[in-house]
């Protein structure tokens, strides 16, 4: 493959470096990953000066990132190895020879045992762990520095990090800090690291339905469609994602989870596996979603292997994030200058729902097809729905007469 690579540049140096066996290895990774040409030379030229400077290394050999760094260990040039090493520790992570190496601190311990607790005492989630010892991390390197102990924390401690993270989040983030916070002190206490209670601290309070959310109106939702460039495969990505949101309601988790499979262009039918219910949700295709998918799928979408429907648009090929699908919407909002700064991706959902309402679809059949478990759920959107509120409300009053009141008319 590297002839094809280099085609005037290709000689036996190559077929004869120690690094050989590696760079049939990465070069074949970067062609199933995407990678342009371009790309591809210069993390084999890298890669190849990196592995000869140090001699032969085995192929399965397993690296972590201090390992990495002193291989590619650079004056020169330093962007283009930095790069090569980025897409080196993917490569090493894709083939499973990738050592994780979590940072140390003087609380190492204490906050791998409290993990360790979460996992197997508390039977938490993988993801709900790694929140809660983030959080635990930022308040221990914040206040227990190089020379505090644990044991010498105070109540005042807990509330000057209460008040830094609140300059920072809302209500809700920061019930989640003030809960994580908590628990960690709970468990330091119970194991004798603390000699005072200090998880006794007030948490700020939620109400359901306290505000109700934010949709984004049908005719700017239109708006944002009409706006996206689609003759590039990132605007015909970015087009389709959000024709999902604004056209069927999806969440931005089923978005990102959702495959290849899924989508049955000879049934017309889109099957959404939805986090929620744990059921699949089969919705029709209509006329207008069959060309847009169909489109993405033939121009828009990169030539890979993965299942995932919605990828990165840069390799190496990935499943997007959330967070990305979150990073489309403000970008396409910001580009075609509407009025939706305040609004997130959730408001495309909010507002099918609210299309669904005022066409007089039912309660039930919304909370159905939004994916809702409960009818509670849906309920939420009836406080939208201000013009049927103004139907029903009693009228108001009219103002008697200053013979019946005593007063002014």
């Amino acid at each position: 493959m590297r002839t094809r690579i280099f085609p005037h540049c290709y000689s036996t140096d190559y077929a004869s470096s120690p690094a050989a066996p590696w760079l049939d290895e990465f070069s074949a990774w970067h062609k199933v990953e995407g990678f342009g040409v371009a790309a591809l030379r210069s993390h084999l030229r890298v890669t190849r000066r990196a592995f000869e400077q140090h001699g032969a290394v085995p192929l399965d050999t397993h690296f972590s990132d201090s390992d990495l760094r002193l291989l590619f260990k650079t004056t020169v040039r330093r962007k283009q190895f930095a790069g090569a090493r980025s897409a080196f520790g993917t490569f090493l992570r894709d083939r499973g020879q990738w050592i994780d190496t979590p940072l140390r601190s003087r609380h190492s311990a204490v906050v791998s045992a409290y993990g360790q607790y979460l996992e197997e005492i508390r039977g938490l989630a993988p993801a709900t762990i790694d929140q809660h010892l983030r959080f635990v991390r930022e308040f221990l390197n914040r206040h227990c520095g190089a020379t505090r102990q644990l044991s010498e924390l105070t109540l005042r401690d807990v509330e000057r990090f209460i008040a830094f993270k609140a300059k920072r989040t809302g209500r809700g983030g920061l019930q989640t800090v003030v809960g994580s916070l908590r628990a960690f002190l709970r468990y330091s206490h119970e194991r004798g690291l603390l000699a005072a209670r200090l998880d006794q601290v007030d948490t700020p309070r939620r109400f359901r339905d306290e505000r109700p959310p934010r949709a984004v109106p049908w005719d700017l939702a239109q708006q944002l469609l009409a706006s996206i460039d689609r003759r590039s495969r990132l605007g015909c990505r970015d087009h389709a994602i959000l024709y999902l949101m604004t056209h069927f309601g999806l969440r931005t988790g089923e978005v990102t989870h959702l495959k290849v499979e899924d989508i049955d262009l000879k049934a017309r039918m889109l099957h959404i596996p939805q986090s929620k219910t744990h059921q699949v949700l089969s919705l029709p295709l209509n006329a207008v979603a069959i060309p847009i998918l169909t489109r993405y799928l033939k121009f828009g979408r990169p030539r890979t292997a993965r299942g995932e429907v919605f990828l990165t648009a840069t390799a190496p090929v990935r499943q997007l994030a959330r967070g990305a699908v979150a990073a489309i919407f403000t970008r396409r909002v910001k580009d075609a200058a509407l009025p939706l700064a305040k609004f997130s991706p959730y408001g495309l959902r909010h507002g099918f729902a609210m299309r669904l309402l005022q066409r007089g679809v039912g309660i039930k059949a919304i909370g159905d097809l939004m994916g809702h478990r409960t009818i509670d759920s849906t309920s939420v959107y009836l406080r939208l729905n201000t013009e049927e509120l103004r139907e029903v409300a009693l009228p108001v009053p009219r103002v008697h007469s200053a013979a019946g009141l005593g007063g002014a008319p």
